[in-house]
């Protein structure tokens, strides 16, 4: 499910650094907060940014067509996303010898993802009792050793990937399921947009240094103002929803964007890696970018489902 996602909730620099950190975080460098120097053809923002803003915008392109053509075909879309960010999340839990069961866990989430689009939520939960239940028996014929770690971990993707994508399902199913997605799709984008501009331009004090020492509070200041504003203009426009609403789900949608990109960043740093991947040029790996989105997704479709009759 990746979109037009040009960097973490909150932060202007990669969110992760490598596994020797260097001089510490704020020191002078390119990037550092405050410094406006570039190397490698690398913007402020640690990042190739022609290339980042070039796949962006052509992954939120192809959102966009997907949503507004057959509705459907953006599930194709969201899944090959969820597909590809799970593969990547093998490899990581590899890295600390972690056995991911993928196949129950892909399989399942195929099925939960279906099932919330085609047959609602009762269905879903179904669904994820019973991948549960494979996990368990797939991961027997593995031996005895790493048995509650790999099952554990095989949960725990099973409900950071496909049960989060599919309340993206669930909003889509909906009739005016194109515009309830697209405003869950516009409220991290600006968010992220808001943060990125700030951070560049005035970031200077650090947000959260033990998890992520490139964020800063000037950063979550830029994205608090865009996708406030963001909210109060799309839920009128695109869902006739009141103002305050708006603003509410877009302060509820920042919240829930930082906490999935904080989660991400935490997890990389206890696997030493920098990315979970490399698919994307300037991005890095696709659940590096849509990390908020997946903590996102709940949030608001629970608050369209209150606010939107």
């Amino acid at each position: 499910m990746p979109f037009n996602d040009p960097g973490g909730p909150v932060v202007p620099e990669d969110d992760t650094p490598p596994l020797d950190p260097g001089p510490r975080a704020g020191a002078d460098g390119p990037g550092a907060p405050g410094n406006g120097g570039t190397a490698g053809g690398r913007s402020r923002a640690g990042r190739n940014l022609p290339a980042a803003i070039g796949v962006g915008l052509a992954l939120g392109g192809l959102a966009l067509v997907t949503l507004f053509t057959v509705k459907a075909t953006f599930l194709l879309y969201m899944g090959a996303a969820a597909g590809l960010a799970l593969w990547e999340l093998s490899r990581a839990l590899g890295v600390r010898g972690i056995r991911l069961p993928l196949v129950p866990v892909a399989v399942g989430g195929v099925a939960a993802v279906a099932l919330a689009y085609w047959e609602g939520e009762r269905a879903l939960v179904a669904c994820l009792a019973l991948t549960t239940i494979a996990i368990l028996a797939w991961r027997m014929t593995g031996g005895t050793v790493g048995y509650l770690r790999d099952v554990t971990a095989g949960v725990f993707a099973l409900l950071y990937l496909p049960l989060m994508a599919s309340f993206v399902a669930l909003m889509l199913a909906a009739p005016d399921g194109p515009r309830r997605t697209l405003v869950f799709l516009l409220l991290p984008v600006c968010s992220d947009i808001g943060g990125y501009f700030a951070g560049v331009l005035i970031g200077r004090h650090q947000m959260a240094p033990g998890i992520s020492p490139k964020k800063t509070w000037e950063g979550f200041g830029g994205s608090v103002l865009v996708c406030v504003v963001a909210g109060g203009i799309a839920l009128p426009t695109l869902l006739h929803g009141a103002l305050w609403q708006g603003v509410l789900v877009g302060l509820a949608a920042l919240a829930a964007a930082t906490l999935g990109d904080l989660a991400e960043s935490m997890t990389k740093r206890d696997l030493e890696i920098k990315d979970m991947g490399t698919v994307l040029p300037g991005h890095g790996g696709i659940l590096d970018r849509i990390d908020s989105l997946l903590v996102t997704a709940p949030v608001v479709w629970l608050l369209l489902l209150v606010f939107i009759k």
